[in-house]
């Protein structure tokens, strides 16, 4: 018998009907520093039963067991981008082929499953001492699909009107 590698202890699971091998492939190409650690057939040479994947140092798993569960935002993959330049090409590369936009930087791929691309302004911006500009930027990340890091920086800066 077979000793099977495996290169981390912790990892997370996403269930899908079909296509794991697929998606995985996509994913570590769009995310850098990402690859296809493990390959499991099962018999299923066309569509693999388990991809063991890296994103990012982020250890991920695709079980493609059929249609028994379905993928939901209630687990998502969140990446936390550099600037508006990845924020953008991460946010285009989901929503291409079919995938769907959603509010305040959440996205679902074409494959169904949620994804969260938030620029690391955000969370900085978020976490101010200053209570009007945490109110001013989260209500203007209310009002986003992809997030916008100069109107973000720019409801951060607005001076709150005298009256």
């Amino acid at each position: 018998k077979r000793q099977m590698e495996h290169a981390s202890k912790v990892r997370t699971c996403l269930w899908f009907e079909k296509g794991g091998h697929e998606a995985a492939q996509d994913y570590v190409k769009l995310v850098p520093d990402s690859r296809i650690e493990a390959v499991r057939e099962n018999g299923q040479p066309d569509d693999p039963m388990i991809v063991e994947f890296n994103l990012a140092g982020a250890p991920m798993m695709i079980l493609t067991g059929g249609p028994h569960y379905k993928l939901t935002p209630a687990a998502s993959i969140s990446v936390l981008t550099e600037d508006q330049d990845e924020t953008d090409r991460l946010w285009d590369a989901l929503t291409a082929k079919g995938g769907e936009p959603g509010r305040c930087g959440w996205v679902v791929d074409r494959f169904g499953v949620s994804w969260q691309i938030v620029p690391k302004r955000m969370p900085d911006l978020l976490a101010s001492d200053d209570p009007g500009v945490v109110g001013r930027v989260s209500e203007a990340m209310m009002q986003m699909g992809k997030i916008d890091i100069a109107a973000l920086e720019a409801a951060a800066e607005k001076e709150p009107a005298h009256g």
